[in-house]
């Protein structure tokens, strides 16, 4: 509402949907992983942790600090390293800098993370300790994703502010790699990955390759894509080593276009219709609602339950996207949401009228099938 009585445009619609889209998915998942998390941390620290570390005014500033100092070296890691860009990647793909594209976060960087999170319990902090903390550290660079705050005085100095990220997350040859920090920006101007953000410079948010596409499923898996052609092909061990742990700009650039041209439709898109900004909201909503439902009631909810209503959300974010890039095939995505919808209300009513209306219905479907997905295509992309 800010940046629009502004006149800003900080806020794009594909953008911000494609970056939901992503945070709804890492959401999700959690639920099913961050149990499993706090179990990792409670397991090390009691059966390898070197001390055991009582909570107290001491130990909870002396976790902070080296949260946060973990968090720079897992950040730079994922910046300097492929396999460590792979998982981190999704996170700088938008060209917005807003507070949607805090939620560009994947399953995989999670469990990266814990990785290296695991030394804080095998310090001794107990695991009650490491994620409660983990929650407010995650918190907090949520409010560093604005273009809409300027520079904040003396916090400049000491913690990392909109300023400082958006640095980070700029596609300027002169911003590239900086800012590693989370909450505090000490750790940068100690190591040497600092950069002030210039007034006089124009800052271009994004990768420095542009990536072409909303598709959820691109945006999560086209660098791995690329990782594996250019181990496929690296000649020799230690190419192929260099390939995985090697610095992202060492890869072949050729690839990523002979990928676009194999799983992207790089014909020029339309404008697109009201339909569809219409459709793609509301599926994006839905698929909210179904997140908080499946976050709060979880432990009441069988495992059948459970991934029908999860593979719902997931097909339509996959839907969502392949709408934004006007994909052809989305018809077939709408079947298997069909599918799962049919196959819930056959979980919960089993009667057996019930099941013989739903063969029924997917009987007239399929045969109406053609016809369905030309009038379809007719209302969505209005051709």
């Amino acid at each position: 509402m800010y940046t629009r009585r502004k006149g800003k445009n900080f806020y794009q619609y594909a953008e911000s949907v494609a970056n939901l889209n992503v945070g709804i998915a890492e959401r999700l998942t959690d639920v099913f992983t961050t149990g499993f998390f706090f179990y990792i941390f409670d397991y090390i620290q009691r059966h390898w942790g070197l001390f055991n570390i009582q909570a107290g005014v001491g130990t909870w500033i002396l976790l902070f600090l080296l949260t946060d100092f973990v968090w720079y070296w897992y950040h730079r890691f994922g910046h300097m390293v492929n396999i460590g860009w792979a998982v981190h990647v999704v996170h700088h793909q938008s060209d917005d800098f807003n507070y949607t594209v805090s939620a560009r976060i994947t399953i995989f960087q999670a469990v990266v993370r814990c990785v290296f999170w695991a030394v804080l319990p095998l310090i001794g902090f107990p695991a009650v300790m490491v994620s409660t903390f983990l929650l407010i550290h995650g918190l907090y660079p949520f409010f560093t994703h604005t273009q809409t705050i300027g520079r904040l005085g003396w916090l400049e100095y000491v913690f990392v502010t909109p300023t400082h990220h958006g640095v980070h997350h700029a596609s300027n040859p002169e911003y590239l790699d900086k800012n590693y920090g989370d909450m505090l920006i000490i750790w940068d101007k100690l190591f040497g990955t600092y950069a002030e953000a210039k007034t006089d410079v124009k800052t271009v948010y994004g990768l420095t390759t542009p990536l072409k596409s909303h598709s959820f499923l691109w945006q999560h898996f086209h660098f791995w894509l690329e990782l594996y052609m250019n181990f496929k092909y690296a000649k020799g061990f230690k190419a192929k080593v260099n390939v995985l742990f090697g610095r992202p700009d060492d890869l072949d650039p050729r690839f990523r276009p002979v990928l676009e041209r194999r799983f992207l439709n790089v014909q020029p898109l339309r404008n697109p219709t009201p339909a569809m900004r219409q459709y793609v909201t509301a599926q994006t909503v839905f698929s909210v609602s179904l997140l908080f439902i499946i976050t709060l009631f979880e432990h009441h909810l069988q495992g059948t339950q459970l991934f029908i209503l999860s593979a719902f959300i997931i097909i339509s974010l996959i839907n969502n996207g392949a709408i934004l890039d006007q994909r052809r095939w989305i018809f077939y995505l709408e079947m298997l949401r069909l599918l799962l919808v049919m196959a819930a209300i056959a979980f919960v009513f089993r009667n057996n009228w019930i099941f013989f209306s739903l063969i029924l219905f997917l009987g007239i479907f399929i045969w109406y099938f053609r016809p369905l997905k030309r009038r379809y295509m007719q209302l969505l992309y209005n051709n």
